[in-house]
């Protein structure tokens, strides 16, 4: 059973990751703030079970890991034939926050 299944990688997500570093990289003397990384995963997976596929899959350390739960959605469109109602599959995203200096480059293994 793979723990991660992909990562999360929309315009949201990497401004939230390149501010992280950017702010870390500041000598403002204000406070430190970590790279924080996204990951759509098992939806029966705990946070100790992702804290640890995350560290073994890109040798990194990490320092907490906050989920999501989200559910399904009802969507319904009209169509020649009648009204057809279908569901969205529920997902479960993890938001992992490394460790100061630690980094994961999800373009390292493209050609």
């Amino acid at each position: 059973m793979a723990i991660l299944i992909k990562p999360i990688v929309t315009e949201k997500m990497t401004e939230i990751t390149d501010l992280s570093s950017q702010a870390r990289k500041k000598k403002d003397g204000s406070a430190p703030v970590n790279c924080k990384y996204g990951f759509y995963v098992d939806p029966s997976a705990n946070k100790i079970q992702i804290k640890k596929a995350v560290e073994d899959k890109f040798g990194v350390t990490v320092l907490s890991v906050n989920t999501c739960n989200y559910s399904g959605k009802v969507k319904s469109r009209y169509t020649k034939k009648g009204l057809i109602v279908g569901k969205t599959s529920a997902f479960k995203k993890a938001f992992v926050t490394l460790k100061d200096g630690d980094q994961i480059d999800f373009y390292s293994n493209i050609n």
